[in-house]
């Protein structure tokens, strides 16, 4: 092999990011952090965001935090959280954001498992870990962000502020020589089992957030500014944090302000133009602004995901408020990105359509297959489905600490259990979530799909369709749906009529007051399976059986 006369031994850290940050764009970017519900903000420059950071890994060093140590944060998106993502992994420790979301039992269960030392927590949080402060016998220190009551937490509590002031000075970060070092731990939401790590590496956050600014991307640049709706804690904020840092993109942070008035107002006053949440934040931002008509027109691209979003969604912001929502596809053990949703500039009309809804292009520096039934892999027609495998640089090869996980992986590449098809260019067109598919009469139908078609309807807030058992067809549909308006049952099957197979069209409505979450705001058909299985969805409509593909 003729090896190339390059500087390959350059490491690629989180410490560039922060670099470039510091030095070059101290002068211009700012992070805005919302503090109360009537609009009250406060501004940091990046250079003080800098030298905060700096301050913070002194103090860490102090308490005796070293590389491959593990220090938590349960903390809102601010300022703060921000100089916590720069210090801990630059310093070589690990940066482990806690769900807030988490039933209590959960939170213990990741602090242990990955044996948090010091945790960074908000003052309006301590009453989440008040009754399990005694249960986390690996934290030593509890580093308190704000003045309020912190006597839950014990004898090692220390004032955030008081810590970085009491520092000297002249602090530098230890050099990273080896960019596969761990950088920062996630745990997924646990809907099955408990939550599972995803250790991220500094090579692998900076390429993805490198990933983050490309035109085909989001195309973040200097002159953004960028809304992370998203919490911190969610898969690093989707890379919108470091992706900030190395392009000098500024910030503005909703803290616990997620409510739809708190955000449009963020969204006109610092006139933002990238914001990152899931669906269902949008579909409240959405009427939020038919109502007020907000001034929307900054906003330059809207990244969404975490789950299916609906055409009406993104069709009813471009048409009434000239906002351009792009879905993008990933998961927390992807970094997440993994696809995005920007069609080829030719198409219009229902083509165009047709690729906006889909998941998505695969990125740069991203391979993915998909692997049929039988275990063969399938062509890219955009017709052969399978469950979509995928690796690359900012893929996880394994979970933390779990022997449990061997069949998440095979042959190097991550099984994600979405089923979809790919067309010739690289669009994943998922139809459903493998645990989620139901299977009628001998045939698929897509729950994802019919969700979709059924959000589109102008009286349905949400909806989620889960199968039910049926004595002759194994399963069928049953569409659990939130109304926005007065609609029946027999109204909302007429709807999907000519949108979908015949076939697939739920034969029983049940109507409910509002689809479960999960911790990062997915609709979770676990619970809503339970529900049924336990006789919980009461307000059920039959509508009578549609033909299927064996009765037909």
């Amino acid at each position: 092999m003729l090896e190339g006369l390059m500087q390959h031994d350059v490491p690629m850290s989180l410490q560039h990011a922060f670099e470039r940050m510091h030095r070059m764009h101290g002068g211009s970017g700012e992070v805005v952090s919302l503090r109360t519900a009537d609009g009250e903000v406060d501004r940091v420059g990046y250079r003080e965001i800098g030298d905060r950071s700096l301050r913070l890994a002194s103090g860490l060093t102090a308490l005796g935090i070293e590389p491959g140590d593990r220090v938590a944060t349960l903390m809102w998106n601010n300022h703060e959280h921000m100089e916590a993502y720069l210090a801990i992994p630059c310093m070589g420790a690990v940066l482990h954001t806690l769900n807030l979301r988490l039933f209590t039992e959960q939170l213990v269960y990741i602090v242990n498992h990955a044996q948090d030392r010091v945790i960074l927590i908000e003052d309006t949080l301590i009453p989440m870990v008040a009754d399990i402060v005694d249960q986390l016998p690996t934290v030593e220190h509890w580093i308190v962000v704000g003045d309020g009551d912190a006597s839950a937490l014990g004898d090692h509590v220390i004032r955030y502020e008081r810590l970085l002031a009491e520092q000297p000075g002249g602090y530098r970060f230890p050099i990273i020589d080896d960019d596969r070092q761990a950088a920062a731990l996630c745990y997924t939401s646990g809907t099955t089992g408990n939550p599972k790590g995803v250790l991220y590496s500094h090579r692998s956050a900076l390429l993805h957030s490198m990933a983050v600014l490309t035109a085909d991307c989001f195309g973040v640049g200097k002159s953004d500014r960028i809304l992370p709706v998203v919490p911190m804690f969610h898969a690093n904020a989707w890379g919108l944090i470091y992706a900030a840092a190395l392009s000098g993109a500024s910030l503005v942070m909703p803290g616990a302000f997620l409510k739809a008035p708190s955000l449009a107002h963020l969204i006109v006053t610092e006139r933002v133009t990238v914001a990152g949440a899931v669906p269902t934040l949008w579909m409240d931002l959405l009427r939020y602004a038919d109502e007020h008509k907000p001034d929307l027109s900054s906003l330059r691209i809207v990244p969404c995901g975490g789950a299916a979003v609906p055409r009406s969604l993104m069709e009813a912001f471009h048409e009434r408020h000239g906002v351009q929502i792009v879905q993008a596809w990933g998961m927390t053990e992807t970094s997440p990105l993994g696809a995005v949703a920007i069609p080829p500039e030719h198409l219009e009309g229902e083509e165009h359509w047709r690729y906006r809804t889909s998941q998505g292009q695969v990125a740069p520096l991203v391979e993915v297959r998909i692997i049929g039934e039988d275990g063969t892999e399938q062509e890219w027609n955009g017709e052969a489905t399978g469950e979509i495998q995928i690796r690359g640089q900012w893929i996880a090869s394994d979970y933390y600490q779990d022997d449990t996980s061997a069949e998440k992986f095979q042959d190097g590449w991550l099984r994600t259990g979405d089923v979809a098809a790919i067309s010739p260019d690289g669009y994943i067109f998922i139809t459903d979530r493998s645990k989620d598919v139901i299977k009628s009469g001998g045939e698929w139908i897509s729950s994802v799909e019919l969700e979709n078609e059924l959000m589109g309807h102008p009286n349905v807030r949400e909806a989620a369709v889960i199968a039910k058992p049926d004595e002759r067809f194994t399963e069928r549909p049953l569409a659990c749906v939130v109304l926005d308006g007065e609609t029946t049952a027999e109204e909302l099957i007429a709807f999907l009529d000519g949108k979908v197979a015949r076939w697939w069209i739920p034969d029983e409505v049940a109507f409910i007051a509002e689809v479960p979450k999960t911790s990062v705001g997915k609709f979770d058909k676990k619970r809503l399976r339970q529900q049924l299985a336990d006789g919980e969805l009461t307000d059920r409509h039959t509508v009578g059986r549609q033909a299927t593909p064996t009765a037909s």
